[in-house]
């Protein structure tokens, strides 16, 4: 395969360059807390302000008046996330998205009872979906809850929970996992949920029991892509531990290969990972594994390349069709089936997701 050639400003590496600042030229994690007027005496938003007593906390009187500002900047807040309690007053559940996978189940759906994540991750969507980096936490829980249990009466779900955030990054401060899962053991017949995560919150695991319809998702990369690409996430033998964890303590555990992202010798970090892998977990234990290259919708990527001038993830010469970037066929191809390929070797097939074959 041809090198790969980067437009002349960008390094193959990730960018970096803000991630090195010192600290103390930002503002402390969540230092303002901005809550809407009609939640201020909301049960859940007295329990969240409890726990930053040391915040400042503005009231506001619409989440989107601070969130859906225009000209911020992304990067910047960041580094400085603030804190929004707001409450969810429309659309409650979407259907699956076509760059997302099914695993085989009918009736996908995902819902966000928060919006943005604590870890920055160059590639990550979110930076080209979101005008605010900026978290935003829905309080009224029980009305995801109503409108889960309305579509239940019509047919069985398959919900995705964690998609535009990561919930266990923030249990401490919300419990939505923890409540997820009370809900969804109340709805075992006709529910089955899946929550995504890069964390390594292991204390978690050892606090709940498992359940057969709840899936916890780890997504997993290759060290050389978490020091790149993913800032502020746990390493991989971390992800790796607390997976483990969850995988002794009887929960269902499936591990995602995706986005698959390149670096230089691609190949040998990926390998070095399934070694890794596959030292720990057996197929018995594993619920199945996902695959899928890096894409993305051409609107956020555009976003995205704004907000990261300087970054390799972002400024990649991908390959545009019908209105998703990707990695150029051959090299995208070459990715996937490479690591489905070593999988094979200690997988059944069919506990293989790859991404275009699910759709």
């Amino acid at each position: 395969m041809k090198k790969i050639k980067f437009p002349a400003k960008i390094k193959e590496k990730g960018s970096g360059a803000l991630k090195r600042l010192n600290s103390d030229c930002f503002n402390p994690f969540f230092s303002h807390i901005y809550v809407e007027k009609k939640v201020r005496d909301h049960p859940r938003t007295r329990k969240i302000l409890e726990k930053y007593q040391q915040a400042r906390v503005i009231e506001i009187d619409h989440y989107k008046d601070l969130f859906c500002r225009s000209r911020q900047n992304y990067t910047l807040q960041h580094a400085s996330q603030k804190l929004i309690l707001a409450e969810k007053d429309n659309q409650m559940l979407y259907a699956g998205a076509p760059v997302c996978q099914s695993f085989g189940n009918d009736n996908f759906y995902y819902t966000s009872c928060m919006m943005n994540c604590i870890y920055d991750c160059e590639y990550c969507y979110l930076k080209g979906m979101y005008p605010s980096a900026n978290i935003v936490i829905f309080v009224n829980l029980e009305d995801f809850f109503e409108s889960v249990e309305q579509m239940l009466k019509r047919k069985a779900l398959y919900l995705c929970i964690s998609y535009d955030t990561d919930l266990l990054t923030l249990e401490q401060t919300t419990g939505y996992a923890q409540a997820w899962s009370q809900f969804a053991a109340a709805h075992a017949s006709r529910l089955k949920i899946e929550i995504r995560t890069k964390c390594a919150n292991k204390h978690f695991f050892e606090s709940q029991e498992p359940l057969s319809n709840v899936i916890y998702a780890f997504t997993l990369s290759p060290q050389a892509v978490v020091e790149r690409f993913e800032h502020y996430t746990p390493s991989l033998s971390e992800r790796m531990e607390c997976a483990a964890k969850a995988v002794s303590a009887g929960f269902l555990v499936r591990l995602c290969f995706d986005p698959m992202i390149y670096v230089p010798e691609w190949e040998r970090h990926y390998a070095k990972m399934l070694d890794q892998v596959f030292e720990i977990f057996t197929a018995d234990k594993l619920t199945d594994v996902s695959v899928g290259s890096f894409r993305i919708p051409q609107d956020y990527l555009k976003k995205m390349r704004r907000q990261q001038p300087d970054s390799a993830a972002a400024w990649f010469p991908y390959q545009m069709d019908h209105g998703y970037y990707h990695y150029p066929k051959e090299l995208m191809e070459q990715m996937e089936q490479f690591l489905v390929e070593r999988l094979k070797k200690h997988l059944p097939e069919n506990k293989i997701f790859l991404w275009k074959n699910s759709q």
